[in-house]
């Protein structure tokens, strides 16, 4: 029997030793050089929304102390798909970074299938904020409505003939009053508008007289009084409307529907940057000068690890995926 010298194997130990350890040390090193440039930070919505809003005021906050700029770039179209494809497409090098909504990420139930796969061409970076949502009705047309049971009783007696708008077919207002609606076994017919501002411009015209709506767009209106909100629709009360029960509290036990934005990478984007970036979105997320922006547009901080904005996205994929084609939803 053959033996190899004990140096022979000394060698051959420190060489696999160090193979594994080159990585370690060059995502290291590539770490502490990073960032050595502005990032790019894709916001596939237009300039002014809540996507836009809540991203300008984190970003803000995150370039401080990565002591780089973080450059917004507003590539708007298709619930957000043309900001992921150029997202999708971009270097995975840590310089380009993309911002999720949740019409981005059932875009694909909407509109079939996209150029990129959600799942397999990104890395989640971590939940930026919840965007709750609020139903919302003209005061004025529906005098008598101060609730949630009120408007369904009301629907109930109308025969369907009540119109509902949102910001557009296959929005998050209306999946969640399509939702609502199934669970309530009551109708409303729906009057899309393509936005939020001329769908609450004419609700409060009185064209259309309820809207689920995200709180950015309608909360000056509340605050104004032209807008009565009558329910959220997310599993807690909110603090902006703290006397404004929610749907679960008012006969549907675990109604839960609440928007967010979560921001990913390119995949392949190393490891030790979205771990970077990560921890200062954790840190700029709980400063409260930045919590407490967002909070006054309309939206809130709500971080997530990577891995738990990952399983978000899942459970969101299928649950929404569920109520678009049970109700056969489509923008194609």
């Amino acid at each position: 029997m053959a033996f190899t010298p004990l140096k022979s194997l000394q060698d051959s130990a420190g060489r696999a030793l160090l193979a594994l350890a080159l990585p370690l040390v060059a995502g290291a090193a590539f770490a502490q050089a990073w960032p050595a440039k502005p990032i790019t930070l894709i916001v596939p919505f237009p300039p002014g929304g809540p996507t836009d809003v809540a991203t300008r005021i984190v970003a803000q906050k995150m370039a401080i102390a990565l002591k780089q700029p973080v450059l917004i770039d507003n590539r708007s179209g298709a619930s957000g798909t043309l900001g992921a494809a150029i997202a999708a497409k971009a270097a995975p090098d840590g310089y380009t970074f993309v911002m999720l909504a949740t019409p981005t990420l059932l875009a694909g139930h909407l509109y079939g299938p996209t150029s990129y796969d959600i799942f397999k061409n990104f890395t989640p970076v971590g939940t930026v904020y919840d965007l709750p949502i609020v139903l919302v009705v003209n005061p004025k047309v529906l005098p008598d409505v101060a609730g949630l049971q009120q408007l369904i009783a009301k629907a109930k007696t109308e025969n369907g003939q009540r119109n509902y708008t949102t910001a557009g077919v296959g929005s998050f207002g209306h999946l969640t009053t399509e939702q609502l609606k199934n669970i309530g076994k009551f109708d409303m017919q729906h009057v899309p508008y393509r936005g939020s501002a001329p769908a609450v411009t004419d609700l409060i015209g009185g064209q259309v007289p309820v809207m689920f709506s995200d709180l950015v767009a309608v909360i000056p209106h509340i605050r104004s009084g032209t807008l009565r909100p009558i329910a959220v629709g997310s599993a807690t009360r909110v603090s902006l409307l703290p006397d404004v029960k929610t749907v679960a509290e008012q006969g549907f036990p675990g109604f839960d529907a609440t928007s967010w934005g979560g921001m990913l990478a390119p995949a392949g984007t190393p490891k030790a940057v979205i771990e970077r970036m990560s921890g200062e979105l954790k840190a700029a997320l709980a400063d409260r000068q930045v919590a407490e922006k967002l909070e006054d547009v309309g939206s809130f901080a709500a971080y997530r690890t990577p891995e738990q904005t990952a399983e978000r996205m899942h459970q969101d994929h299928k649950r929404w995926g569920k109520v678009i084609r049970d109700n056969h939803i489509t923008n194609q």
